[in-house]
């Protein structure tokens, strides 16, 4: 009897031993990142004895998947936030506006208008047009500053995870060497390390875990990528800019070192690495190109409007802005030696789209344009074009659109290569003055319209209209001159009848009721003079008209008005695809930028703060199960102490019973 009595007694007080060891680990490992509560079960044996005791983890498969998938999304939005309420914030300062200094370069453009033949107001607009150039230049350094940002965290995460990865695999290889050990101590350990390495990497990217068939965890990505395999292999993640080496392309080793870039949704990449791509992609690249469009048809427009007017030197206006020319990025499998250059073709700021543009040699003479968005998905219908002369251009387009880009080829592209072209991300940064000689600006009319002093009637002229300065024109420089005269037009006897007189001769011309586009009315040749006029009311038999070169005209402002005129003009493209309000004006453009920027950024609070209720739920019903709780352990340290404490006793009584025997034997 105190045989078994030894025994039970012995038995109980290693399994209250060990029931007492398991809770002193549970409240020392109370602050231990990573520690899952334990708990020790006990089976009986033969004769009722207690047998040893299995020390498990108290942790729920499903509740630990359900963290890591909620831990990944409130990392990717709390990232998310972080980045896009700081670029919100940049953005919606006064002192950062754009609009601010289109306004005032406006308005300096008005007050050189009351005093047109001033160089004192005319460099006033000077000014304030490099004052518009200096703020591109600050609002591109501020997206390129965040970029770089973007790039330097994109390095630390990436380099993050690709040590977590390596760590998960080692720690599997030693939970395989451990799954069939007795040592299960240490095999415990491991495990929650592991969990731990996991959990951390879910913050980074969102992942999937299987189990593996000797205890192993593999880890996938959300999107089916493998991060971790069997026996101790794993792939690791790289960062490679195809064809630009300024965007960083998340990439996965996963062919003896080649690294593939990951066909994966941002969307769905989630955690810290998807927060920063989707920022970038989602709000950076698009600022940064609507910055550069705005910029590019701001300077096209001057300079255009400019050129049709007559500067304070007696020329035609120049350019006021240079627009850059970028080189092409060309894809790192090209085969051809051929480098692609762009700008933007004179007088097509309208029709170049906020996007970057991929250009594929289908041979070495014929390419396809096509708009693309920031992750290099085709937007609209690509075009088709012929290289002629080493020139891609509007006059070269074969199908579609050349979308306002004029480039040029050197070098022998092959069949096949393609070639990045970011001229919008560019141009906001480069954006320059071509001048800043006030006299530069051309506020006159080239052209001087007036009624004979004899005639009877009070029929009128209008100013005119200039549209084109060119070669093809009917005008000559310097000095400005009419290639073919001074045009005098006389009323006729017969209804609706002119002659017009210049050096193509003496004609005569009809023109219908109310008199609008005389010249267009009149047919060629006079109808590529590259301006037109109007004549009102009821001339009489014999009036005349004249038009002439406006000599001397510096005090004349009617290229100014026009020029004034952009202000409120729709010249901004808003998207590939053709709508029915497809162009905005320079103001209207920046304010659909800056808000587009507050609505993305806004949105992803909201979206932010869903998630963050349900991590914490996550958490809660996590730590409900493997969290440590004092007021149970504490609980269980007193009831196990007492177990402990009645085995003993049992043992006592035991040794009280054999004495008593052996005494009563002698």
């Amino acid at each position: 009897m105190s045989f078994d009595l030894m025994h039970i007694g012995t038995s109980g007080v290693r399994a209250s031993t060990e029931l007492l060891q398991t809770t002193s680990r549970n409240i020392s490992n109370l602050n231990t990142k990573g520690y899952i509560r334990e708990r020790t079960e006990h089976a009986t044996t033969v004769g009722n004895l207690v047998g040893r005791g299995e020390t498990v983890r108290l942790i729920n498969e499903f509740a630990v998947k359900q963290l890591n998938r909620d831990t990944s999304n409130k990392a990717y939005y709390d990232q998310f936030v972080t980045e896009s309420s700081r670029i919100d914030t940049l953005f919606a300062e006064e002192s950062n506006s754009l609009s601010t200094s289109i306004n005032n370069m406006f308005n300096s453009l008005q007050e050189s208008m009351n005093q047109p033949a001033s160089t004192v107001s005319r460099s006033l607009f000077m000014n304030s047009a490099e004052g518009l150039v200096q703020q591109m230049h600050r609002l591109s350094n501020i997206v390129f500053d965040q970029k770089s940002v973007v790039n330097e965290q994109l390095s630390l995460y990436t380099d993050e995870a690709n040590s977590l990865i390596e760590k998960i695999s080692e720690l599997n290889n030693k939970v395989a060497s451990t799954h069939t050990s007795d040592d299960r101590t240490v095999a415990l350990s491991v495990l929650n390390e592991r969990d731990q390495a996991i959990r951390d990497l879910s913050g980074l990217v969102d992942i999937e875990t299987l189990d593996g068939p000797n205890g192993e965890k593999l880890i996938f990505l959300g999107s089916g990528q493998s991060l971790v395999m069997e026996n101790g292999t794993f792939n690791a993640f790289a960062l490679d800019g195809d064809p630009d080496p300024n965007v960083k392309d998340l990439k996965l080793d996963v062919n003896g070192g080649t690294a593939v870039a990951l066909d994966v949704d941002l969307s769905s990449l989630k955690g810290k690495i998807g927060g920063l791509l989707a920022f970038r992609d989602e709000i950076l690249q698009p600022a940064q190109n609507q910055l550069g469009q705005i910029g590019i048809s701001i300077a096209d427009a001057f300079n255009q409007q400019n050129a049709l007017g007559m500067d304070l030197d007696g020329n035609f206006g120049g350019d006021i802005f240079n627009i850059p020319t970028v080189q092409g990025y060309a894809f790192s499998d090209n085969t051809g030696t051929g480098v692609v250059n762009a700008t933007l073709e004179s007088g097509l700021g309208s029709s170049l789209p906020a996007t970057d543009f991929q250009v594929t040699f289908l041979t070495a003479t014929t390419v396809e344009i096509a708009a693309i968005d920031s992750k290099g998905n085709v937007i609209g219908t690509p075009s088709t074009a012929n290289v002629t002369a080493g020139a891609i251009n509007s006059g070269t387009i074969t199908s579609g659109e050349s979308f306002g880009l004029d480039m040029t080829v050197t070098g022998a592209p092959a069949a096949g290569d393609s070639y990045v072209v970011k001229l919008n991300s560019i141009a906001a940064g480069s954006l320059d003055m071509a001048t800043q000689r006030p006299e530069h600006l051309a506020l006159a009319s080239p052209i001087r319209t007036q009624v004979s002093a004899s005639n009877i009637s009070t029929a009128s002229i209008s100013a005119g209209t200039v549209t084109d300065t060119g070669a093809t024109s009917n005008f000559s420089s310097p000095p400005i001159s009419l290639t073919q005269g001074q045009i005098t037009i006389t009323k006729t006897a017969v209804a609706n009848q002119y002659q017009i007189n210049d050096g193509n001769g003496t004609n005569l011309i009809t023109i219908t009721p109310p008199g609008n586009g005389v010249l267009n009315q009149a047919g060629a040749p006079y109808d590529s003079y590259g301006f037109d006029f109007d004549i009102s009311g009821q001339p009489d038999t014999g009036d005349e008209f004249i038009i002439d070169v406006n000599t001397d005209g510096f005090d004349d402002n009617r290229n100014g008005l026009a020029l004034s005129q952009l202000k409120d003009t729709e010249l901004v493209r808003q998207g590939v695809i053709a709508s029915a309000d497809n162009l905005k004006t320079f103001n209207e453009s920046y304010a659909g930028l800056v808000t587009e920027i507050g609505v993305i950024a806004n949105q992803a609070k909201t979206n932010g703060a869903a998630f963050d209720a349900l991590a914490t739920q996550s958490e809660t019903w996590f730590e409900s199960i493997s969290g440590v709780n004092l007021d149970e352990e504490a609980a269980n340290l007193l009831r196990f102490q007492q177990s402990y404490s009645a085995s003993a006793q049992i043992i006592s009584a035991a040794r009280t019973i054999f004495d008593t025997l052996l005494s009563a034997a002698r």
